[in-house]
């Protein structure tokens, strides 16, 4: 199939997003649906690709995404080991604004980044997430997950009883 012309990727919620090959196509996922199609004689079929795990306000995001960054400005390659860590100092300004969301709408971004292998989107929503945390106590970042409680002395005795190698790694 060529690059031109779109293909319908759907939400969970069934809402269609009409999307450049080429733009739909930064997503491994999509990109090996049309290899699996490669033998199919009808180039004119739009193709419909559903994304279950991925809500409506999530694949509009990515959809601004791979816009951008196909038609205006990819990504400068992030750098390791990072030379900063301040997000502004790593990549350009437009990606910097498009992971200043709420933390949930972030996390989101991550997950649907990683389901649909879109590595420039994986590798920019994991930095913002990996400076946010950086230098946080535990309690803060207990906080910034939403992780109630602390487990119990049952439930830590059946984490090390199911994981016997954690309590050989710490008698030795």
């Amino acid at each position: 199939m060529s690059e031109t012309g779109t293909v319908i990727l759907v939400s969970r919620e069934g809402e269609t997003f009409d999307v450049p090959i080429k733009i739909a196509k930064m997503s491994q996922l999509v990109a090996d649906t049309f290899d699996e199609d490669e033998d199919s004689d009808d180039e004119d079929d739009i193709k419909t690709i559903p994304l279950p795990n991925v809500r409506s306000d999530i694949l509009r995001k990515i959809v601004e995404f791979g816009t951008y960054y196909q038609e205006t400005e990819a990504m400068t390659a992030i750098q390791t080991p990072l030379n900063s860590s301040r997000l502004e100092d790593l990549v350009q300004e437009y990606y910097v604004e498009f992971v200043n969301v709420e933390n949930k709408m972030l996390f989101d971004l991550v997950a649907a980044a990683n389901f649909m292998d879109i590595k420039p989107l994986l590798d920019l929503t994991c930095l913002a997430v990996s400076i946010m945390i950086k230098g946080k106590s535990p309690e803060e970042l207990k906080e910034m997950f939403k992780i109630k409680g602390a487990s119990s002395a049952e439930e830590d005795k059946q984490v090390l009883e199911e994981n016997d190698f954690i309590q050989q790694s710490t008698e030795t």
